[in-house]
């Protein structure tokens, strides 16, 4: 049997900002857009359908992946499905890229919107009107705003990622997560682009990244808040990984009534007592009840809910997962303090997964930044972070000396360094440095060059966050600013 390479699928969940184009305020998109997108794509031959929500469009799927909708209707995200690694890998990242940039574009064109290079929307309300009236109706946010307390329309100005995402064998896994965790404050760095939010300047280059500790911190549950906060140490294995997120101190998310369904929009049930999966897991059965009616049900254990409740933690990355078995309960909780012992296990039951980086803000082309830098360095933006983290996936022996070289507590502080003041501090700008050649080294010299964005922001320590407020203070204080950072800021398809 072949031996698995970091790196053999390439995807990207793609976040992108939504505004008008007479004014540059956010918008939030009807099922007309979607309608429109549909149509770009069958035009090509495409074989696409759509997603719905509660009988509303949300989405149009086929196999370029699912363009899609994350939290508000004023913040589309696209899943693209996954294309194969190896040599010329990102040139078809790129590829896919570019063609739903187009698509999205001339979708969003019918309705007089467009995408705004900004990894969060500089001035958009963040209060309970305008979070009632473009969040997506998931019936995972009752849960998460109703039960479990979270901030959630914090994050409804837009707040965006530009999260690549590099399959790992299962063996890999724990040490790529580690690596990516790590080395993080070199790609919040690079990649910082909200210096504003409700239209004033925060004094930080990637205010997104507030966001967790805002959401969480009038929460219900500690446990929640903690796992928003890289652990003191690093992870020995996934076992370590997963004992982190569901062991004491934790509260289990909702768990679904039948398993197979999307954690999303799933029917869902309220553990009674709120107790850790861990603990759950280990029981006969557990009682509970239905979020959507209300009704008593009895819960009993499965394999499945392991691998279901992945998405419990939000770090800078997280290492995402498909098993083509369920593995057996009392196998799963014989090995999971075994060292490795998820590892063998997940490997004999089919484990496909891959590391999705959180920490890039969402970077694009646009005027702005074409006429700084011209167009071989502005269309390498959105790709440059799937090329940093595969350079990292590819040379990961590098990449682990390299953070076991900083430290992981010294690492781990400066996190809020590279969101303050990104590439103006010196050592961020120098971890960052560090960084990319490592990065380098793993890619092969024909795709080296889409590290271009990220060498172009090293040399001049010039970010889209500073990019972003100059044009913001040029503005500032007109009548028609939003109108003129749109303009300068339209997401562009080089």
């Amino acid at each position: 049997m072949a031996i698995e390479e970091a790196g053999c699928k390439l995807g990207l969940e793609m976040e992108m900002p939504v505004v008008r184009r007479d004014d540059g305020r956010s918008h939030a998109v009807g099922d007309r857009y979607f309608e429109a997108l549909a149509a770009c794509k069958r035009g090509r031959g495409e074989d696409v359908a759509f997603d719905f929500l509660a009988g509303r469009v949300m989405g149009v799927v086929g196999s370029h992946g699912e363009s899609s909708l994350d939290n508000g209707y004023n913040l589309l995200e696209t899943s693209f499905a996954p294309v194969p690694g190896g040599a010329g890998g990102l040139d078809r990242l790129a590829e896919c890229i570019g063609r739903e940039l187009q698509d999205v574009r001339q979708a969003l064109g019918a309705e007089g919107a467009a995408l705004l290079n900004a990894s969060e929307h500089p001035d958009c309300s963040l209060g309970p009107d305008w979070y009632a009236a473009v969040r997506v109706q998931r019936p995972i946010y009752r849960e998460l705003v109703d039960y479990r307390g979270w901030l959630h329309r914090l994050g409804i100005d837009a707040k965006a990622q530009n999260g690549p995402c590099t399959s790992v064998p299962v063996a890999q896994a724990a040490r790529a997560l580690n690596a990516v965790l790590a080395l993080g404050p070199a790609s919040i760095a690079l990649f910082a682009n909200s210096p504003l939010e409700s239209g004033q300047a925060t004094g930080l280059k990637e205010n997104r990244l507030t966001l967790w500790e805002r959401v969480f911190r009038p929460g219900r549950f500690a446990g929640d808040y903690a796992l928003q906060q890289l652990p003191g140490q690093p992870f020995d294995d996934l076992g370590h990984y997963f004992r982190w997120m569901f062991g004491p101190g934790t509260a289990s998310r909702a768990l679904p009534l039948r398993l197979g369904a999307g954690y999303k929009s799933v029917a869902s049930v309220l553990l009674q007592d709120d107790p850790p999966l861990d603990r759950f897991l280990r029981a006969t059965s557990w009682p509970g009840r239905r979020i959507d009616t209300g009704e008593a049900v009895e819960l009993h254990p499965h394999g499945g809910y392991f691998e279901y409740s992945q998405f419990a933690h939000f770090l800078d990355a997280r290492w995402r997962y498909r098993l083509a078995e369920a593995p057996p309960l009392d196998e799963l909780l014989e090995v999971w303090g075994r060292p490795q012992g998820i590892e063998a296990l997940y490997e004999r039951c089919g484990a496909d997964g891959y590391i999705e980086g959180r920490a890039p803000g969402a970077v694009f082309a646009d005027a702005q930044l074409l006429d700084e830098v011209g167009a071989d360095i502005a269309r390498t933006a959105v790709v440059a972070p799937s090329a940093l983290q595969l350079g990292l996936m590819r040379n990961l022996d590098q990449a682990e000396q390299l953070w076991r070289d900083w430290g992981w507590t010294r690492l781990r502080e400066m996190r809020i360094d590279a969101i303050r003041h990104a590439l103006d501090d010196d050592v961020v700008q120098a971890l960052a440095r560090d960084v990319l050649e490592v990065a380098r080294a793993g890619l092969p010299a024909a795709e080296r060059h889409w590290l271009a964005y990220a060498d172009h922001a090293l040399q001049t320590r010039r970010t889209g966050a500073d990019r972003l407020l100059a044009l913001w203070r040029e503005h500032q204080g007109r009548g028609d600013c939003l109108a003129r950072v749109r303009e300068r800021r339209e997401v562009l398809a080089l």
